[in-house]
C-alpha cells in the first residue's frame, strides 16, 4: 500500500507550531534547491560551523542577509573567509511572510536572515533554541531533499516531553508565539528519499528569521 495516496494532515504540534506537508510544489523546490546552489559557492559560501569548545555541526551551512556563527549576528563571515554576507532577497522574505499566514494566520515582520542547512546522510542536528535574535517573530523552515525526523520539544529543556515530526521535501513548519524558543533539533536523515526530480543527493532546511536588530 502507498502511504502517499493518503493526504498527510497539517498538524498543530505545540501552541504557535504547525506541520504543513507539501506545501511547496516541485516547481518551487526545484526553483530554491538551484537557488540555494548559487548562494552556496564562495564567496561567504557553505560553511563547516565551528562550536566554542573545539566541536563542529555536521550539517554546513550559509546565511544570507546576517552572517550567524555562534551565538551571535555579523554582517561578514568571520568564522570564514571573511566576506561580507550575501544579501537576503525581498521575494524569499516575502515567501516566509505568506508561510505564517498559511500556517499561524497571521502577519509577521519582514524576515531578513536565513540560515541554510545541508545535511548529508550522516548530518545531524543537536537540541538547542533559536534563541540570538531580537525579534521573536515565528522561524519558518522550509524542507528540501532527503527525509528528516524533526524532534519538537519544550522551551525548557533539551530532553522530554518533545514529539518527533517526519519532514519531507516540501514540509513547512513554523513555529512562534509560545513555542518560539522550544528546543529541536534533527536526529536522523533518512538517505536516498530525496524526489528524483530535484536532483539533489541530501537535504536542504531553509530556515527564516526576523533578525530584530
Amino acid at each position: 500500500m502507498n502511504a502517499d495516496l493518503f493526504p498527510r494532515p497539517r498538524t498543530e504540534i505545540a501552541p504557535g507550531a504547525v506541520h504543513v506537508p507539501d506545501w511547496l510544489d516541485a516547481d518551487r523546490q526545484r526553483e530554491l534547491v538551484e537557488a540555494c546552489r548559487e548562494w552556496s559557492r564562495p564567496p561567504a559560501g557553505l560553511r563547516t560551523v565551528r562550536t566554542p569548545g573545539g566541536g563542529t555541526m555536521t550539517a554546513r551551512q550559509v546565511c544570507l542577509g546576517w552572517h550567524w556563527y555562534p551565538y551571535a549576528y555579523v554582517r561578514t563571515v568571520v568564522d570564514g573567509d571573511g566576506t561580507p554576507v550575501k544579501p537576503f532577497p525581498e521575494w524569499l522574505g516575502e515567501l516566509g511572510r505568506r508561510a505564517v499566514r498559511d500556517a499561524l494566520g497571521a502577519e509577521a515582520a519582514p524576515y531578513d536572515i536565513a540560515l541554510i542547512n545541508f545535511y548529508d546522510g550522516d548530518a545531524r542536528m543537536g537540541m538547542h533554541r533559536d534563541s540570538d535574535e531580537k525579534s521573536d517573530a515565528p522561524v519558518v523552515s522550509l524542507s528540501l531533499g532527503d527525509t528528516c525526523v524533526f524532534r519538537f520539544g519544550n522551551t525548557e529543556t533539551r530532553t522530554r516531553p518533545y514529539t518527533d515530526v517526519e519532514l519531507r521535501s516540501g514540509d513547512l513548519f513554523v513555529f512562534g508565539g509560545p513555542s518560539r524558543l522550544a528546543y529541536h533539533g534533527v536526529p536522523r536523515v533518512q538517505a536516498g528519499t530525496a524526489p528524483p526530480e530535484l536532483g539533489l543527493t541530501g537535504r536542504l532546511n531553509i530556515t527564516l528569521r526576523v533578525s530584530g536588530l
